[in-house]
């Protein structure tokens, strides 16, 4: 006999026949889910959101310090903020996870704050204007924190954010403070150093002063100008000593001494020749003229024998005149030959600083080098100073890139997890599904005969005849009264599913008053 289909009512009579079996697994389990829903502890999260604001003076005026991104500003800021030492500062402060002090050590406590601490980065889609394609830029984060108390929740977050924000004011000042700091410390190392070769060179200058590179050309000049005046010398010497030879040619042939003695005698004598041809001896002119010759002699006798140690002086003045012009002569050529030797040391001095000139040119030139490059360095760390004063300055007035709280911390109004609805919506999809399940593993397993056709099929026999369910008066008003039950069944629950969406999930107030408001927009529309 071929099988019958199966029509509505068989899913009736299976449904009456196996109400328990679907019913009590399935109460089970949504009692179970709602055990669970129940029990685990409520748990309320508060945040608050912070916007990243640029500088207000444009940065192509003043250039600030801090570098780094803003992404890496934020991460190394909770870095600090969640270090262990803050961190039990504020458990110890709000008497955080005080029922985990005797079961778990301190690190644990401190992971378990940290877990409970969320910073979301909130980014848009902006056009980079250094390569022009698109990119994410951050532009705010929120900083959240959940715990079992709603009130103690919103102050830990007040107190996170305001770590947050002055931990953020703090590290850009002192990075701008360090940088300045550094870069005046800098600034004044490098300026001993500038004043350090400035000594060098002076003092470099005063030891070579005749022999540095610009003094080159004057040397030059002098050489030049002393081998013209040896030349000038040698000249006037080479002349000098020819007039020398001169005059001692002429001096030469000049006697020194010139005797009037000697021109009297020769007259007298001229004189006594004349009268000795008119007179004789005995005349009274020749006895005189014979007795002055002989006193004359006499005398010129007496005159050439000079005194021991005394030396006969020239009295020749054209002898004296040519050897004074000689010893004049002499006296130039000695003050030449000094000139002249003078003259030859100053071109030898000349020379020498004209070959040691090179290598105080290099010496010269590195001290130079070094000054030049010294000078740029200080330069430069002179404008870097001031633009980190300014920079300093724009944070101190916090002109800068700050953080700006925008929504601060609230308290909750309504747990953050578990969520319970979601709980009881699975506990009741899985309660019917065990109901259908248990119905279904107990209907396929039963070989009970419960309908005629049943019996049928079974048998193999025609049906001929099938007697109803007889219902008495004592049916019936178990019947009403099991309906009134189950009526009062589902008011019940329906009030105990109103007060729990009332306390665990949103006050019916307020349930009302989005209600009445999504209901008046959709008028509106």
């Amino acid at each position: 006999m071929e099988d019958q289909p199966v029509e509505i009512g068989n899913y009736v009579d299976i449904l009456k026949r196996r109400k328990w079996a679907l019913i009590l697994p399935a109460v089970a389990v949504m009692l179970i889910a709602g055990a669970v829903a129940l029990l685990l502890p409520s748990i309320y999260q508060s945040g608050a959101t912070i916007l990243i604001e640029e500088q207000d003076i444009p940065a192509d005026f003043v250039m600030t310090t801090v570098t780094g991104y803003a992404e890496q500003r934020i991460q190394s800021t909770q870095q600090r903020i969640m270090s262990t030492g803050k961190l039990m500062e504020i458990i110890d402060r709000f008497n955080l996870y005080a029922e985990y002090e005797d079961r778990w050590t301190t690190e644990e406590i401190v992971e378990k704050m940290r877990e409970d601490i969320h910073l979301d980065l909130i980014s848009v889609e902006t056009i980079d204007r250094r390569t022009g394609r698109p990119t994410a830029a951050t532009i705010a984060f929120t900083l959240a924190y959940e715990g079992k108390q709603p009130a103690t929740v919103q102050k830990v977050t007040d107190t996170l954010v305001s770590l947050f924000l002055s931990e953020n004011l703090q590290v850009r000042q002192r990075q701008t403070t360090e940088t300045s700091e550094f870069l005046e410390e800098e600034t004044r190392r490098v300026r001993g150093q500038m004043d350090e070769l400035e000594k060098r060179i002076t003092a470099f200058k005063a030891e070579h002063v005749n022999a540095l590179p610009e003094m080159l050309q004057v040397n030059m000049q002098s050489l030049n100008s002393a081998e013209a005046g040896l030349q000038r010398l040698d000249d006037q010497i080479r002349s000098l000593k020819e007039r020398e030879g001169y005059l001692e040619t002429q001096l030469a042939s000049i006697p020194q001494m010139e005797d009037p003695q000697k021109e009297r005698l020769k007259q007298l004598e001229m004189e006594l020749v004349n009268l000795k041809s008119k007179f004789t001896d005995d005349y009274p002119d020749v006895k005189n003229l014979n007795t002055e010759i002989a006193e004359l002699k006499k005398r010129m006798a007496e005159k050439e024998v000079p005194s021991e140690g005394q030396q006969e002086q020239p009295d020749n003045s054209a002898y004296i005149t040519l050897a004074s012009q000689l010893a004049s002569t002499r006296s130039e050529i000695r003050s030449l030959l000094d000139q002249k030797k003078e003259a030859r040391a100053k071109a030898d001095t000349y020379r020498r600083r004209m070959e040691t000139t090179p290598k105080i040119e290099q010496e010269y030139n590195a001290l130079i080098v070094d000054r030049n490059n010294t000078q740029a360095k200080y330069e430069d760390l002179l404008r870097k100073m001031m633009e980190a004063n300014v920079a300093l300055g724009l944070e101190k007035e916090q002109k800068g890139e700050r953080f700006t709280l925008i929504d601060p911390a609230r308290l909750p109004e309504k747990p953050f997890k578990p969520n319970r609805l979601a709980i009881g919506l699975i506990g009741l999809v899985l309660g019917i599904g065990a109901g259908v399940g248990v119905a279904a593993l107990l209907e396929f397993s039963d070989q009970s005969v419960y309908t005629p056709q049943d019996l049928g099929r079974i048998s193999g026999l025609p049906l001929l005849v099938s007697i109803p369910p007889i219902m008495t008066p004592h049916d019936r008003r178990r019947r009403r009264l099991k309906r009134l039950a189950w009526i009062l069944a589902g008011l019940l629950l329906l009030a105990i599913g109103i007060y729990l969406f009332h306390t665990l999930v949103m006050d019916l107030d307020v349930f009302w008053a989005k209600l009445m408001r999504k209901f008046n927009k959709i008028s509106i529309m």
